[in-house]
């Protein structure tokens, strides 16, 4: 279903709005995550990025998943795969899932291969990108998703308050995520 959106339209929902299709095709209405902290990734399994982040993902996964700050359980990890970025994500669901999981030990969650950018990107992505703009390379392509591995951190209000280059590693967001943990 194609759905079409201003950028009006992105400012009034929140990103407990949506539901996206988990990994095996199942509905997850991302409301599922209130009052967590949120770090959403676009992921793939043959970038040179891939072993590095989907390392430190798990490590950081494991060290706040559990963390209760404030009442408020922890950090949630969204995986998002995309095969945009020189084809590095051709697998099915299924390999995806086998690889993240048997190889990396992905305990996050793990959601549908989709699109991050163009026309066919995914509702979702729209509303991330238009909430934390990068404001380069003027309008066209500002906002677009740069490479695998761009992540977007989100408050336990469903606020978006990061967004990080693919290069960054998911370690050095270790002081950001307990900053919103703790907040």
């Amino acid at each position: 279903m194609a759905s079409s959106s201003s950028a009006s339209d992105v400012a009034e929902k929140s990103i407990y709005d949506f539901t996206v299709k988990d990994i095996d095709g199942n509905d997850v209405s991302l409301s599922t995550f209130k009052g967590k902290v949120l770090l959403i990734v676009n992921v793939a399994s043959r970038c040179g990025l891939t072993t590095s982040n989907y390392t430190e993902l798990a490590e950081l996964y494991s060290k706040f998943k559990n963390q209760d700050m404030n009442g408020i359980a922890g950090l949630e990890i969204l995986a998002f795969p995309c095969n945009q970025f020189g084809a590095q994500e051709p697998g099915s669901n299924q390999q995806i899932k086998e690889f993240a999981c048997s190889r990396f030990k992905a305990e996050y969650p793990i959601f549908d291969k989709i699109d991050v950018n163009g026309e066919n990107t995914a509702p979702l992505y729209k509303f991330l990108k238009a909430s934390k703009s990068t404001g380069l390379l003027g309008t066209l392509v500002r906002d677009n998703v740069k490479w695998n591995f761009e992540k977007f951190l989100v408050d336990k209000n469903g606020n978006v308050v990061g967004r990080y280059e693919p290069t960054t590693s998911p370690a050095n967001l270790e002081n950001d995520v307990k900053q919103y943990l703790e907040a």
